[in-house]
């Protein structure tokens, strides 16, 4: 009995031994079989053959435009273009650059005006509404409302996605997706600096509401998408931010007391506010040479 036990333990072991021998020489051939398909025809190869190159060593020109966004007192329409060398598919270098020739005063512009209107029509100028107000509205509140005139942005753009977009399953475009950043210099024009105080060389603030220029520099950042609809025409879509401060209405709110945080009535670049200005651009783009590259 004492020996049946014996060799039935053995065996066990025996068994026990020939399966885990069996286990590793199993993940030993799984992991050389995996070892052949890293070092087989495959390896190296690119993910995509026969890539579009729609991109590099290309010219793009681009005419645009482009439409403010989150507008307080005045929307903006700007006509101008982008131009791009692409260095590689996925980096070029070039600029942006456009001109403000519509300017439109929002709902709320309208409304401000309506109410000086009456002010005025209804209240003489020794009454505490018109005096309270005389350093901050004009005979026309829309022609001291801040502008951005024109814009020019160098920039660099890269491009880390692209791909098919799908129209009713029937349609299918090569599409991207960008990236840019870079400084622009823009050409503001903002109520003109004038001082209420008596003895001061600058004129009245409750008598000059004309307007002055200057070139503010600022960063701009966006990203944008680009479909082509050939082998050198596309449409692009693209959201642009340029953030700084400036005097969109022409109003004396800061300047004065201990933390120069109240009125002054004067009219300085204490008065300029930090602004996030957002553009929506819309483009037709066009790249030179029309033919492009095709990858191996």
């Amino acid at each position: 009995m004492g020996s049946t036990m014996k060799t039935t333990a053995t065996l066990r072991k025996l068994f026990t031994g020939l399966a885990a021998l069996l286990a590793v020489g199993v993940a030993a051939e799984r992991a050389e079989a995996q070892e052949v398909l890293l070092t087989g025809p495959l390896a190296g190869a690119p993910a995509v053959r026969k890539l579009r190159l729609y991109r590099e060593k290309r010219i793009e020109i681009a005419p645009a435009a482009s439409f403010t966004l989150l507008d307080e007192y005045q929307r903006e329409i700007f006509f101008g273009a982008r131009l791009n060398y692409n260095l590689t598919d996925w980096l070029a270098i070039g600029a942006f650059g456009g001109f403000g020739a519509v300017k439109l005063p929002t709902g709320l512009s309208e409304k401000i005006q309506d109410v000086n209107d009456k002010r005025r029509k209804t209240q003489a100028p020794d009454t505490t509404d018109r005096r309270l107000t005389a350093v901050n509205l004009g005979p026309d509140f829309t022609k001291q409302l801040g502008t951005m005139d024109w814009v020019v942005a160098p920039q660099l753009t890269g491009v880390p996605f692209r791909g098919k977009l799908a129209l009713f399953q029937n349609i299918y475009l090569d599409t991207d997706l960008y990236f840019f950043a870079g400084p622009a210099f823009i050409g503001v024009s903002e109520r003109k600096n004038c001082d209420t105080n008596a003895g001061t060389a600058e004129p009245d603030c409750a008598v000059t509401f004309d307007k002055q220029s200057r070139v503010a520099i600022a960063p701009t950042f966006g990203l944008g998408f680009t479909f082509y609809a050939n082998k050198w025409n596309a449409l692009g879509f693209e959201w642009r931010a340029l953030p700084f401060s400036w005097n969109t209405g022409g109003f004396d709110t800061k300047g004065g007391g201990k933390d120069k945080e109240f009125p002054d009535n004067k009219i300085d670049d204490q008065d300029r506010q930090f602004r996030f200005n957002q553009m929506l651009t819309v483009s037709w783009n066009f790249y030179l040479p029309q033919e492009y590259r095709v990858s191996e």
